[in-house]
């Protein structure tokens, strides 16, 4: 054989050996279960009701504005406690601290719709800045799952824990959600603006690699092997559109919390709802976990909206749901304690009958029941009842189209409505706090 023949075979070989080698790098083509654009499969199964004449909707509509518009007389109770976090928008806004200001709301359904709080990040943001998506769940952790602002997916052998009703180790991250599998090549990823981002997952002896890639670029393998507890990687991105995505290398276990997508300034407003979740959901998941994942995106405001569900128990007591909201708003306190926090009661819920639908009563003890525990732990509170027009108030916001027919859940419009009423008090008393800041200064230099 010439010089030349085996020259040329040795230079082919070389360049299969190459082309394998780049081929094993890039991620192949998965098969993702992605997260809903549009109306979630829970909202499907709202059943509709009868006809509404034009008329009786337009007047219903014309009465739900009203209220809505009169519930600015309703006070931010314990209106005070908000200050902090005003004064961290104050100096965020001056570019006196770095990074966005990150607001976190926990929840049960009407959270995890994202549109009552995606109504609430597109004010923000819109006023303050635009800080990223911030905390999302990792892949498609149920059915349904979303995020306005972003789009994410996982592989079909995941693994869900920490949803309601179902029980585990508590060893679920921020959200109290977590994503498992012991299997290789299992993906998530996510579409995200932004120029950095952080994953949040749990470190554990034994634990899986994974394949970091951006762009469909290969960045980084991480390993989750290690000591028990919660582990993070951060990658700085240049600022744009990515798709991130992350798949397991071997087979022994891996396991997700999610991960937060950030500019460098402005607000982000993550949403951590769970369908059918009541507020002592997070009573149950670990605290060390929980403590250090709050810590990590120190957040200037929690929103804590609960109680839909936990009027429908019969076992909860004035005094024994007090405590125990309490004793929420202490974990959270524990873990943030720069952070001002805001509940936000539960709406009115009607329950049918044979005969019509009727208020349910004990959504009286539940607002009861967080109005004190608020008082007592120094936070905020908001009304949501009151300000939708108070008992019984949701068979108007039914009849106006702004509510479905279960009486329970809000439409797109009705969700954006009540965002839109939150951001309008929650403005109104940064605005006085801003005038008072400005005498103080005034009569600082006076001086």
């Amino acid at each position: 054989m010439s010089q030349i023949l085996k020259l040329g075979i040795a230079l082919l070989a070389a360049a299969v050996v190459t082309l394998g080698a780049t081929q094993v790098t890039k991620p192949k083509k998965k098969r993702y279960r992605s997260s809903s654009a549009g109306s979630s499969a829970r909202r499907r199964m709202i059943p509709k009701g009868p006809p509404v004449s034009a008329r009786a909707r337009a007047e219903a509509h014309e009465a739900v504005f009203q209220k809505i518009a009169s519930g600015a007389d309703i006070p931010v109770e314990n209106a005070a406690t908000l200050i902090p976090f005003f004064e961290q928008l104050v100096r965020h806004q001056k570019g006196e601290t770095p990074g966005p200001l990150r607001i976190l709301q926990y929840g049960d359904s009407h959270t995890a719709a994202d549109q009552w709080t995606g109504d609430l990040r597109a004010r923000f943001q819109e006023k303050f800045g635009d800080g990223g998506s911030g905390y999302s769940f990792a892949g498609r952790p149920w059915n349904g799952y979303r995020r306005l602002d972003v789009r994410s997916g996982s592989t079909r052998g995941w693994h869900t824990d920490g949803l309601a009703g179902r029980s585990g180790d508590g060893l679920y991250g921020l959200g109290g959600v977590s994503m498992s599998t012991k299997s290789p090549r299992e993906a998530v990823y996510l579409l995200a603006d932004c120029r950095q981002v952080e994953i949040f997952y749990l470190q554990q002896p034994g634990g899986g690699a994974l394949q970091f890639y951006d762009n469909g670029t290969p960045v980084e393998r991480i390993s989750t092997d290690g000591e028990g507890g919660p582990g993070y990687y951060h990658y700085e991105a240049a600022p744009g559109n990515h798709r991130f995505e992350l798949e397991t290398l071997d087979r022994a276990p891996v396991r997700l919390f999610g991960w937060a997508a950030e500019n460098a300034a402005g607000v982000t407003y993550e949403t951590l709802g769970i369908n059918g979740a009541q507020a002592s959901i997070v009573l149950g998941w670990d605290e060390a976990v929980l403590r250090s994942n709050i810590q990590r995106r120190d957040p200037g405001l929690i929103v804590l909206a609960y109680g839909t569900n936990e009027a429908g128990r019969k076992d909860w007591t004035l005094e024994t749901y007090s405590e125990m909201f309490a004793k929420l708003i202490g974990r959270f306190r524990a873990a943030a304690p720069a952070a001002t926090i805001l509940v936000i009661g539960p709406p009115d819920r009607l329950q049918r009958t044979r005969k019509s639908w009727v208020p349910m009563d004990n959504i009286d003890m539940v607002v009861e029941a967080q109005r004190r525990a608020a008082a007592a732990s120094g936070c905020a509170f908001w009304d949501l009842r009151a300000k939708m027009g108070g008992k019984g108030s949701m068979r108007q916001w039914v009849l106006a189209g702004m509510a479905g027919y279960d009486h329970v859940h809000f439409t797109s419009n009705g969700y954006r409505m009540l965002g839109d009423a939150v951001f309008r008090d929650l403005m109104s008393q940064y605005e006085v706090f801003l005038k008072a800041r400005a005498q103080i200064a005034a009569a600082a230099e006076a001086h």
